[in-house]
């Protein structure tokens, strides 16, 4: 299969099928991204969002989601794979990321991924669960 992959990043607005996925998949939805920001997406399907702190040369993934109908098919993985070759092109080698962990799909994926646990954020999430942190570093 070939995938279609796309990045918008530096303030641009995002397509309304990613605020759509945003909101389907978080409960709300970001806006523009930020002028550090940049967004990777398989059209229609997935998106990863990333914050982007080049004078440290790290990276952090704020948001991944892949459509419930697509799920299951690796696009998450690909997805992600593309982002830290893409990023680390940039000089971004060191990427960071939060997961709660009741996630249980998510663990699964950043552990083949080749992240690793780094640290705990107690009571981070709004219903007063924890969030993993991760690292992986190029």
């Amino acid at each position: 299969m070939k995938l279609e992959m796309g990045r918008l990043e530096d303030g641009a607005p995002l397509p309304e099928w990613v605020a759509a996925l945003d909101r389907a998949a978080f409960g709300d939805a970001w806006q523009s991204l930020a002028p550090h920001e940049a967004l990777w997406a398989i059209p229609e399907v997935a998106f990863a969002r990333w914050s982007r702190v080049p004078a440290a040369g790290e990276a952090e993934l704020l948001r991944i989601a892949v459509a419930p109908e697509a799920r299951g098919q690796g696009l998450g993985r690909v997805l992600l794979e593309v982002c830290q070759r893409e990023l680390a092109a940039e000089g971004l080698v060191r990427l960071f990321l939060e997961v709660r962990p009741s996630n249980a799909p998510a663990l699964r994926l950043y552990q083949r991924c080749g992240w690793e646990p780094c640290g705990l954020r107690p009571r981070y999430y709004s219903n007063g669960e924890d969030a993993l942190v991760f690292v992986r570093t190029s």
